[in-house]
This record gives structure tokens, C-alpha cells and sequence, in this order.
């Protein structure tokens, strides 16, 4: 891999871990809905003259019915649990749980669309589960009495967002085949805004959010959106989509960082451990180390 390539790697890990951490700040500020529907907006007009600039345009209304498909399972529906588990998650613990996407997407190519699979990544999602069962601990609980069942509902609420995005991975693979990933991106952004634009207006906060909410809300369309979607899709061009998705593993790496260091969340041991078990699953699902092994 070359250096600007490495470079551009870690840079998206950074980004991406980063976006936990300005959920954590604006989620309370805005309210889910009106976040992600700010948020899509944003990343979508960011996107929108790089694709035109491309001559990609023609691609929104030649295959626009396949990306509003996108833009529901890959950014409305997702976008929405995520931010709503934000509220109560750390953006460490958040992050951990993100890692668990590459086993949702081989889980979901396995069981819905009978994806032949190695033993490997069978044990990856064994690993995984283990990892996410060390990780949540005796925070889940089935009282909505109870203290801890916010907590359970933005558990579960984050790994549901995961499953989201472990279909809209295989939908994608298999229903745009041939469709600029650019048009993707900035249609399925655009997308999410509009569908979503009547509830974040029904819902709008009473008290205005402020100045730091809305700088947060800007940062994560233009840069933990737009801008983190334009060195993705150059990756995958550069390095192809496999090793881009080593960035799986960066992503929690930086968020327990940001989240210790700019808002004081504990790392406790429970959270190194799972972390670290949901990260070996990652690797196996994803056949790491079958494809480090030397030839």
C-alpha cells in the first residue's frame, strides 16, 4: 500500500471515529431526526457538485429508484437508531458496536441470500457475538421499569442499525451493479434529507440548539459525510474494497480516544476486552488473515 493511500486510511478512521463523538454533542441539542435530516442534507449538497463536476447527474434519474432504496436501508433507517443509541451510548461503546457491521453483512449473505461461506468467517461471527456479549455485560435489562432500560434500548437500537447496514451492503452488491458510487452516495444522502424532512420539522427543538450543536451537526454532514464518502470511493478505487475495509478497525480506535481525552467517557477494562474480541471476529469474518497469509 502506498503512503498517500495509508494515509488517506487512516485519515477516513479518524473521521469516522470522530462522527461518534459530534453525535454524542448534537444528538441531545437536535433529537435524532433532526439531526440525521440535517446531517443527509449537508452530505448530500457536498456530494452533489463532485458527482456534477463528474458527469455522474444523468445516473440520480437513470437509477433513482434503486438508490432511494439505498439511501432507506444504507442512511435514513440506520442513521436514525445510530443517533438515537448516541444519546445514551458512549461514542467508545458506539464505535465497538460499528466494528460488528462486516459480520452482519456476512451473517445476512449467508442466511438470506445463501452466499456459500468459509468456516472461518463462521467462527468470526462466533467470535463477534462473544465480543458484544463481554462488551454490553450485565447492562441489559428487560424491566422498562428498571434503570438500565434506556440503556438496553440504545443497545439494541445501535446493533439493529448494524443489521441495516449489513443488508444495504449485499442490496447494494447486488441490485447497482453498474451505477457510479458517487451517485450512490450523494443520491442515497439526498434521499434520507427529504424523506425525512417532514418529521425534523414536526419535531424541531423548542430551544433553539446551539452555536457548538450546530458546528457539530455541520462537521459531521460536510466532513464525517461528504467528505469521508469522497476518500472512501477513492480508496476502493486505488486499493480496492477489501483492504478499504480495514478501516473497520481504525474507526474504534479513534473514538475511544476523542471520547477520553474531549468529553472525559471512562475506558474501563470490560470495554478494552470486548472491543478487542469483536475486532478478532471482524478480522476473521472479513478473512483477514487469509488474505495477510503468504502465498
Amino acid at each position: 500500500m502506498k503512503q498517500r493511500d495509508l494515509a488517506d486510511l487512516v485519515l477516513l478512521g479518524a473521521i469516522w471515529g470522530a462522527s461518534f463523538l459530534f453525535m454524542r454533542i448534537a444528538a441531545p441539542a437536535f433529537g435524532p431526526v433532526a439531526l440525521v435530516a440535517v446531517r443527509m442534507a449537508i452530505g448530500g449538497l457536498v456530494l452533489l457538485p463532485l458527482l456534477a463536476l463528474r458527469g455522474g447527474l444523468p445516473a440520480l434519474r437513470t437509477h433513482g429508484a434503486r438508490i432511494a432504496l439505498i439511501g432507506v436501508l444504507n442512511s435514513t433507517l440506520p442513521f436514525l437508531l445510530i443517533t438515537y443509541a448516541m444519546l445514551t451510548l458512549t461514542a467508545a461503546f458506539g464505535a465497538v458496536l460499528n466494528a460488528t457491521v462486516p459480520m452482519w453483512t456476512a451473517l445476512v449473505a449467508a442466511l438470506w441470500l445463501r452466499e456459500q461461506s468459509r468456516p472461518s468467517q463462521w467462527l468470526g461471527l462466533a467470535v463477534g457475538a462473544v465480543g458484544v456479549r463481554v462488551l454490553v455485560g450485565d447492562r441489559i435489562e428487560f424491566d422498562p421499569a428498571g434503570a438500565g432500560w434506556q440503556e438496553t434500548v440504545a443497545i439494541g437500537a445501535a446493533l439493529l442499525g448494524m443489521l441495516f447496514y449489513g443488508i444495504s451492503g449485499n442490496v447494494a452488491r447486488r441490485r447497482l451493479a453498474g451505477v457510479p458510487t458517487l451517485a450512490t452516495a450523494a443520491g442515497s444522502q439526498l434521499v434520507a434529507a427529504v424523506l425525512l424532512a417532514p418529521w425534523a420539522a414536526a419535531t424541531w427543538p423548542a430551544q433553539p440548539p446551539s452555536p457548538g450543536a450546530w458546528l457539530a451537526a455541520i462537521v459531521l454532514g460536510a466532513v464525517c459525510t461528504g467528505l469521508a464518502y469522497v476518500l472512501y470511493f477513492r480508496l476502493i478505487e486505488r486499493i480496492g474494497p477489501m483492504r478499504t475495509s480495514n478501516v473497520t478497525y481504525l474507526i474504534p480506535l479513534f473514538a475511544t480516544l476523542y471520547g477520553t481525552v474531549l468529553l472525559a467517557e471512562p475506558v474501563t477494562l470490560r470495554l478494552l476486552a470486548g472491543g478487542a474480541i469483536v475486532l478478532a471476529g471482524t478480522a476473521l469474518a472479513l478473512g483477514v488473515a487469509q488474505r495477510l497469509r503468504p502465498r
